[in-house]
């Protein structure tokens, strides 16, 4: 069981662990490693997802150049001209291009256009000669099934080669495997080193689940002050839940300083805008109760029926009652019974709600389950 917990304390939800992108650099090889078990090319299908022989598109810098006077239009728009150029004045010298110094990684590059069975035949020599980036790599590849038959076995293989090695992601996805596949005491401790290890190499989705596995084994204030530093790092890296776990440790912890305090509601800002509907629907309740800084009651009628529309179950029920009472929106009581219809479909039910619903006449009821049901279809 994968320990992504829950923060009681703060109302922090489980989320699925996060995977992340394959390191790019590869780091100096390491000492030559197991040649590991043989990888089984997948189906002709599947094969197909690799579209490597197809020829790469021209870059700009093979398009021809219209320099001479007879390639400008004659009249129509302007092709590009300048204000300066207009005025007569020398345009200043571009600065000269500083050339890429750095070592390109062949087989990431491929990954990264879905040429999956090209990544796996650049990574797997280099995997096998100890390369913990293409170890890394190469186990991505057979944990998904990328352009491959899938083979978890193999992929915890590689995992653990490139976690080894000194690969941040490889150790953290190594952990994650460790977790989930193992019950010992000695795997999840070591998934829990792997995991601290690679999380203060700067891995952010490491960084938030360590900070969970901080706050699973001490509960309480304690825990979330010894993982606010990694919550605060991992929100620093864009991942939203940590963005939101750091909100709502900033608006609960007592005798934080006040410029922390003050940025809670800019973090869970950041993760309501990246589409964490948990926090959607708390920014729309902070900004209608004034939590964290000034009252804006249509703003915070806009997040909660953002996160209605996105499915929030709590959102649809609080959005039926700003309907009711006209907060943020104008009144309207069958919009209102319409969303409560939706919520009390997908099992939550407020006997407040119940009660408007069945003061509303017949006619009002009928248009709000109409809309419900146009609104659950689509149309």
């Amino acid at each position: 069981m994968i320990r992504a917990v829950l923060i009681q304390a703060c109302r922090i939800v489980p989320v699925a662990l996060l995977a992340t992108g394959v390191v790019v650099a590869a780091p100096a090889l390491a000492e030559p490693a197991k040649k590991g078990p043989s990888v089984t090319a997948g189906s002709a299908e599947t094969a197909v997802t690799d579209p490597a022989s197809e020829a790469e598109p021209a870059s700009v810098d093979d398009q021809p150049a219209a320099t001479a006077e007879k390639d400008k239009p004659a009249d129509g728009p302007s092709t590009g001209l300048s204000v300066l150029d207009r005025m007569g004045a020398d345009l200043p010298d571009l600065p000269a291009e500083k050339p890429f110094t750095g070592k390109i990684d062949e087989a990431y590059g491929a990954f990264q256009r879905g040429r999956y069975l090209t990544a796996m035949e650049l990574a797997l020599p280099r995997a096998q000669l100890g390369d913990p980036a293409a170890q890394t790599l190469v186990a991505e590849v057979l944990d998904r099934g990328l352009g491959v038959k899938r083979n978890r076995e193999q992929a915890m293989f590689w995992y653990e080669q490139a976690a080894n090695g000194g690969d941040p992601t490889g150790m953290f996805k190594y952990a994650i495997l460790l977790m989930e596949r193992s019950r010992s005491k000695e795997d999840r401790a070591k998934a829990d080193e792997l995991m601290k290890k690679s999380a203060d190499l700067g891995n952010a989705s490491a960084q938030f689940n360590y900070a969970q596995v901080l706050v699973a084994d001490s509960p309480g204030e304690k825990g979330l002050r010894a993982a606010l530093p990694y919550y605060e790092k991992s929100a620093e890296q864009g991942i939203a839940d940590a963005q939101y776990a750091v909100s709502q440790i900033y608006i609960s912890l007592k005798d934080l300083p006040e410029e922390k305090t003050r940025r809670a509601r800019e973090w869970l800002l950041r993760a309501a805008r990246a589409g964490f509907d948990t926090a959607q629907l708390d920014l729309g309740m902070w900004l209608v109760n004034g939590t964290g800084g000034e009252r804006d009651y249509e703003a915070g009628f806009k997040w909660l029926r953002r996160a209605a529309g996105g499915g929030n179950v709590v959102a649809q029920s609080k959005l039926a009652q700003l309907y009711i009472h006209a907060i943020g929106t104008k009144a309207d009581p069958v919009e209102a019974a319409k969303w409560f219809v939706l919520a009390r479909r997908a099992g939550l039910n407020d006997p407040s709600l119940e009660d408007f619903y069945l003061g509303l006449s017949d006619a009002q009821q009928k248009a709000a389950v109409d809309a419900a049901n146009k609104y659950r279809s689509g149309s």
